[in-house]
């Protein structure tokens, strides 16, 4: 397995209950700042084999990029709540990661 594969299951996996990340945020701090779409693809191939709370993700205007609304009550399950027009507030969900050495 990539090393940055490595690190974006170890990112998705460190997301904690009531929070979210973004694609790019993801990629960013596994190494490779134009990384979203590699996330998504690990997100869909790897989700079930690593458990990732897959749910956490979400693009970088605040909004689910999963069709359906199971990501929406997963979510709303932890307590993340949404705007009027579907956005997730970021300033307050969204999770910042610890610098790495």
């Amino acid at each position: 397995m990539e090393d940055f594969t490595q690190k974006v299951i170890r990112h998705i996996q460190a997301i904690p209950f009531g929070h979210v990340a973004t694609y790019g945020q993801i990629a960013k701090v596994s190494g490779n700042n134009r990384g979203a779409r590699q996330v998504a693809r690990i997100l869909h191939t790897m989700s079930q084999k690593h458990q990732l709370p897959w749910h956490r993700i979400v693009n970088a205007k605040g909004e689910i990029s999963h069709t359906g609304s199971e990501q929406r009550e997963l979510l709303e399950m932890e307590d993340v709540e949404f705007s009027l027009h579907g956005k997730i507030n970021l300033t307050h969900y969204q999770y910042q990661f610890p610098q790495e050495d």
